[in-house]
């Protein structure tokens, strides 16, 4: 019988003397109780034990974690509205007691205090405004959550609010309000645009208009000097004023003809056949000569003062 027995209690001694060592990880500290009551913290590494009197009651990890919350409250603006609150919060090394046998489930602590604290904010704001001060909400909720859980052995790391869902019916409204809000500021541009593009145009037509009747009036000058020329030499050798102005008429007269004839696709000319139709022509033409001419100083006289005022 002893000889049955013996390698039986080797064994069983055997055993418990593997079960007198245990490991804790890095990050993680193990409760120790011996006899139901608390006996000590053990930290990473190799740790001892008493077999059959010493227990592991749990282990608690003292890295930082995250705990996701989603609320669904109402906004001072009458908007249901969804939250999604992340706790990143750790167990202190120093009171890892009291993390394990004050609070059974914090999770659902953490959630409890994270409820209240954006349900008493939330309702306060209108819906934009839980968009803008929603870093305003996270920091009442660490506020809160740091007194309550640290009696309990928790820190409170930072807490964020990581998303803002509001009802579809709402969301689909917004962005209707957005887009025409869009679509207004771009008629306004194309407006505006547009404005300038006339008024730009205007500008340019009316300084064409300036600049074209400045020739015209340039044009008629010159021909009005040239015709003054002529009648000079005419009556250098014997012509009077009166003949070297009817003479130039007629000249100018059927010159215009030829070039009619020549230039355009008309084959239809009609003429004055009036006996005193050369008369009134030359008096015509010498007449708007003259006012041609004298508009065309004239313009110059108003330019030349023009400058002299910028001076």
């Amino acid at each position: 019988m002893s000889s049955f027995f013996f390698p039986v209690i080797i064994f069983l001694g055997l055993v418990i003397f593997i079960s007198s060592f245990f490991i804790v990880k890095q990050q993680t500290a193990a409760i120790v109780e011996r006899f139901g009551r608390f006996n000590s913290i053990r930290h990473s590494g190799l740790q001892l034990k008493i077999p059959l009197v010493d227990r592991i009651a749990g282990k608690l990890s003292l890295k930082i974690q995250q705990l996701d919350v989603i609320i669904e409250t109402k906004t001072l603006d009458d908007v249901f509205v969804r939250l999604k609150v992340s706790v990143q919060y750790r167990v202190l090394g120093q009171k890892v007691y009291d993390a394990f046998y004050k609070l059974d489930y914090p999770h659902e602590q953490i959630t409890s205090y994270v409820f209240d604290v954006v349900r008493a904010e939330v309702p306060k704001m209108k819906l934009d405004d839980v968009f803008v001060k929603k870093d305003d909400i996270a920091l009442a909720v660490k506020a809160e959550l740091n007194d309550a859980m640290l009696d309990y052995g928790f820190d409170i790391i930072k807490t964020l609010v990581t998303d803002i869902d509001p009802d579809s019916q709402v969301k689909a409204a917004m962005n209707r309000i957005n887009a025409a809000d869009r679509e207004k500021t771009a008629a306004q541009y194309e407006g505006d645009a547009a404005r300038i593009l006339i008024v730009e145009k205007a500008k340019a037509e009316a300084e064409s208009k300036r600049l074209q009747g400045q020739g015209i009036a340039d044009q008629r000058r010159e021909i009005a000097r040239g015709l003054e020329e002529s009648v000079e030499v005419l009556n250098r050798v014997g012509i009077n004023s009166q003949e070297a102005s009817a003479l130039i008429v007629v000249t100018q007269h059927y010159d215009t003809l030829q070039s009619l004839g020549q230039e355009t696709n008309s084959n239809l000319i009609l003429l004055p056949n009036a006996p005193q139709a050369g008369s009134q022509m030359l008096n015509d033409m010498v007449a708007s000569f003259t006012a041609s001419n004298q508009i065309g100083e004239a313009m110059k006289e108003a330019k030349s003062n023009k400058n002299k005022r910028k001076e």
